[in-house]
C-alpha cells in the first residue's frame, strides 16, 4: 500500500491545548456546535453515522441495535455525576477490556482527564447532541467530534456504561475511540497501554512480573506518584482460558488497571499492599487483604479510610503486594510525557520523535537475519551527551510504534512483527551500508520482535554516539512508523536519511578526436549503415544500433532496450534540438553507457541481467547520485518490478532522468546566481 511522505526530522511531542480538528466538514466543535444552536437542530455526525457499519466491518448484529441519545433512555442525563471516578467504567458486550482498564486509570489524574475529556460538556441549556474528546496519535492531539447517538438494547446501553445510569461521558468516550479507529469492533482485543498512550503521548513500558527487577515495589510506586498510568494481567496458556475464573476471583487473560500502592501497619510490621480494579465494576479477588478478609479487623478505621477500603462489589481490591507477583504475570506502565506532568513534579523526561515508513523494495529490509537488506532500513542517530545524576551511564527509553494498523483492520491489515537494533555509531556521517552490519554485532536491541502496536524497552549506555536501526521482522513488510526516545537527560537525534547530492564529471563535449580506435571505426561503420549520409539517426535507429552493440557485450544480460529508452537518450544527448543524434553526440553517450553498465554488473549479484532494489541506493550512489529514502521510495516504485528487481532498461531509464534532472537543477542554480549578481550590482 502507498505510504505519505514523512519529514524524518526530530520533532518536539506536540500539545493537548493544540489539537487539530478532524470533522469532514474542517470545522472545530464550537463551529459546529453554535450552527446546531442557531437551526435548533441536534448534531448528527455524517463521519460515524448510526448505523451497522459503526459497529461492526465483519460480524453480524447478535440482536438488532438502536441508536438513541441519553435523553431518550433516560429522563435526566448528565455528562459527570459527582466526579469522573473509576466506577463510571462498566464493560458492556464488546472484547475491549483492555481500553476500559486505561479509561480507569486515566480517571486517576484529574488533569489528564481533563485533557482528554473536556468537562465543560453537559446536556444543559447550550445542548446540541454534539460531544468532543481528544487523543493522541503518533505526536499530533486529535480533537475528534462526536454526536450522542449510542447502540442500545431494550434500553440499555451495549457497551460501556456507568454504574450511574444517567450518566454519559464514559459511554461518549468509548463512543469517539470507536470513531478515531473506524468501528466498535476495531476495539476488541488490545493491550491497557495502547489507549494508555492515546490518552496521554505517553512511552509505554511492559514488565514480566515474574521476572521484575527487585526494587518492583519501588518502580510502581514511583510511576503512581508521577501519575503514570498502570495495568496488570494474567496470561493464558490456550485460547479457551480466556476471561477463565480462577479460584481466587481473578480472570485470566483480562485487563485489570492498578489504581494505587501503599503500605498497612498490620499486627506491628509494615505491610506492602496494591489496589487493582477489575473494569467490569464486580469480581473480585477474595484471598488475603481483599474486601470482606480479617486481615482489615487489624487496622484502625482511619487507616482504612486513608486507603479508601470499603467492602463493596465494585470490582476495586487490595491485595498483599507478595500475593500480585504470584497471581499476575504481566504490567504495563505509561509513562506520562513531560507536557502531561504537573509542574510540582521533580521528575521530567526528555523527549524526540521521529516519523518514518517500511516500503517495500527501498526500506523494509526486515531485521538482522536478512543481512542482504536489513542495512536499507530507516537509520536514526543517537547522540547521548549527559550521563544521568551519580552515575557512569546514560538512561534513555526507545518506543518503536506502527502506525493505524488498528484502523487498517477492516482492510485486512494486522499488526506487524516489529523490533529494532542500537549499534555504536562508526563515527561517520551517512546511512551506514551493508558491511558494517556485517562485521558489528548491535550494542543493544529490543527483547523481542513482537506484533504489538509499540515495542519499547529501558536501556543504559555509555556516553557516546548509537546508530537505531527500526525493522519489521520480516523484508518487504509496508507500515509508517514512529520512534520516539525519552530520556532522562537531553538526548540528540538525527535521521541518517542522506540529503540530496549529485556528484558528476564535467559532461564531454562532443568533438571528434584526430585519431579514432578500433572500437570507434566499428560504431562508424555501423552509424553511417544506419543513418546515411547526414550521419544523424532518430530513435528508432539508435534502438537498433544499440541494441546490436549490447548482443556484442558479452558479459551483460539483457532484454532489447525499448523505443522510449532511445527517446529519452536523444532528450539527454540532442545538442541542435532536431530531435537525432550525430555521431560525435552518439561516442560521448556511449562513453556514459559503459559506465553505467559497469555500475550495473557490480550489483547484479546473480548475473541475472537483473539487480535488487534495495542496492539501488548504493548503485546510484556509484553513478553520482546521493538519495534520501523519499526520492528513493519514489524511484523504486517506478521502477521495479513485483518481485522488487530492476532491469538494466529500468536502470538507464532512472539515470538519464535523473541527468536531465541535475542539469535543470545546475541551470535553475546558475540563473538563481545571476539573479542575486544583478540585485547586488543594483
Amino acid at each position: 500500500m502507498p505510504y505519505l511522505y514523512q519529514d524524518s526530522k526530530p520533532r518536539p511531542p506536540a500539545l493537548p491545548g493544540a489539537a487539530r480538528a478532524t470533522h469532514s466538514s474542517g470545522k472545530a466543535f464550537e463551529e459546529l456546535k453554535q450552527e446546531c444552536l442557531s437551526r435548533g437542530v441536534l448534531f448528527e455526525d455524517p463521519d460515524f453515522p448510526a448505523c451497522n457499519s459503526s459497529l461492526f466491518f465483519s460480524e453480524k448484529l447478535p440482536v438488532p441495535f438502536i441508536w438513541k441519545r441519553p435523553g431518550d433512555i433516560v429522563k435526566d442525563p448528565k455528562f459527570i455525576l459527582g466526579g469522573a471516578t473509576r466506577t463510571d467504567i462498566c464493560q458492556g458486550d464488546l472484547g475491549d477490556c483492555w481500553l476500559l482498564a486505561a479509561i480507569a486509570s486515566l480517571t486517576l489524574s484529574e488533569k489528564t482527564l481533563a485533557r482528554v475529556v473536556p468537562l465543560d460538556q453537559n446536556f444543559g441549556l447550550d445542548y446540541a447532541g454534539i460531544f468532543h474528546f481528544r487523543f493522541w496519535q503518533h505526536n499530533e492531539w486529535l480533537d475528534v467530534v462526536i454526536d450522542d447517538r449510542l447502540p442500545t438494547f431494550k434500553d440499555r446501553l451495549v457497551f460501556l456504561h456507568s454504574a450511574e445510569h444517567n450518566e454519559f461521558w464514559s459511554a461518549l468516550l468509548e463512543k469517539a475511540y470507536a470513531k478515531l479507529n473506524g468501528s466498535y469492533e476495531a476495539l476488541k482485543g488490545g493491550s491497557t497501554i495502547e489507549a494508555m498512550e492515546d490518552f496521554t503521548g505517553g512511552i509505554g513500558e511492559m514488565y514480566e512480573v515474574k521476572k521484575a527487577p527487585d526494587n518492583f515495589y519501588e518502580i510502581l510506586e514511583k510511576a503512581l506518584k508521577r501519575c503514570s498510568m498502570v495495568g496488570c494481567s494474567i496470561d493464558t496458556s490456550s485460547a479457551a482460558e480466556s476471561e477463565a475464573k480462577t479460584r481466587f476471583g481473578l480472570i485470566k487473560g483480562h485487563a485489570y488497571s492498578v489504581t494505587g500502592i501503599d503500605e498497612v501497619s498490620y499486627r506491628g510490621r509494615q505491610v506492602q499492599l496494591i489496589r487493582i480494579r477489575n473494569p467490569w465494576g464486580q469480581v473480585e479477588w477474595n484471598g488475603p487483604w481483599s474486601d470482606n478478609s480479617p486481615e482489615w479487623r487489624s487496622v484502625s478505621l482511619s487507616e482504612q479510610r486513608r486507603l479508601s477500603q470499603a467492602a463493596l462489589d465494585d470490582g476495586e481490591f487490595w491485595m498483599k503486594f507478595e500475593d500480585f507477583q504470584v497471581h499476575f504475570d504481566k504490567v504495563e506502565i505509561c509513562n506520562l510525557t513531560p507536557d502531561a506532568l504537573e509542574d510540582s513534579t521533580a521528575h521530567k523526561w526528555e523527549v524526540t520523535i521521529h516519523q518514518g515508513s517500511w516500503v517495500r523494495g527501498s526500506t523494509a529490509g526486515g531485521c538482522r537475519n536478512f543481512l542482504e537488506t536489513f542495512w536499507t532500513n530507516p537509520q536514526i542517530k543517537l547522540h547521548l551527551t549527559e550521563k544521568d545524576d551519580g552515575q557512569d551511564d546514560c538512561t534513555f527509553i526507545a518506543a518503536l510504534m506502527q502506525k493505524d494498523r488498528r484502523k487498517l483492520k477492516k482492510v485486512g491489515a494486522e499488526m506487524l512483527t516489529i523490533g529494532y537494533s542500537i549499534y555504536e555509531s562508526p563515527g561517520r556521517d551517512g546511512h551506514l551500508g551493508k558491511d558494517f552490519f556485517r562485521y558489528h554485532p548491535s550494542k543493544a536491541r529490543s527483547k523481542t520482535y513482537i506484533n504489538l502496536r509499540e515495542v519499547s524497552n529501558r536501556f543504559k549506555l555509555p556516553p557516546g554516539d548509537y546508530i537505531l536501526v527500526p525493522t519489521t521482522f520480516e523484508p518487504h513488510q509496508e507500515a509508517d512508523f514512529c520512534l520516539r526516545i525519552f530520556s532522562e537527560k537531553k538526548a540528540i537525534t538525527e535521521d541518517l536519511d542522506e540529503n540530496v547530492a549529485i556528484d558528476l564529471p564535467e559532461p564531454l563535449n562532443p568533438t571528434p578526436s584526430p585519431q579514432e580506435n578500433e572500437e570507434e571505426k566499428q560504431f562508424r561503420a555501423l552509424f553511417e549503415q544506419i543513418s546515411g549520409k547526414d550521419m544523424e539517426i532518430a530513435a528508432e535507429e539508435l534502438q537498433y544500433v544499440l541494441n546490436a552493440l549490447l548482443k556484442k557485450t558479452k558479459n551483460i544480460k539483457f532484454k532489447n532496450l525499448t523505443l522510449i529508452s532511445c527517446r529519452n537518450i536523444i532528450s539527454l544527448m540532442d545538442t541542435s534540438g532536431n530531435g537525432k543524434l550525430e555521431f560525435s553526440e552518439f561516442k560521448v553517450f556511449w562513453e556514459k553507457m559503459k559506465k553505467w553498465i559497469n555500475i550495473f554488473l557490480q550489483f547484479d549479484f546473480d548475473k541475472s541481467g537483473s539487480m535488487s532494489s534495495y542496492e539501488l541506493r548504493s548503485a546510484l550512489k556509484a553513478a553520482g547520485y546521493q538519495l534520501n529514502n523519499y526520492l528513493l521510495q519514489l524511484i523504486v516504485l517506478r521502477y521495479s518490478d513485483e518481485q522488487f528487481q530492476i532491469e538494466f532498461d529500468d536502470f538507464l531509464n532512472c539515470l538519464i532522468r535523473l541527468e536531465n534532472a541535475s542539469r535543470v537543477f545546475q541551470a535553475l542554480s546558475v540563473k538563481n546566481k545571476e539573479f542575486i549578481n544583478l540585485n547586488i550590482g543594483e
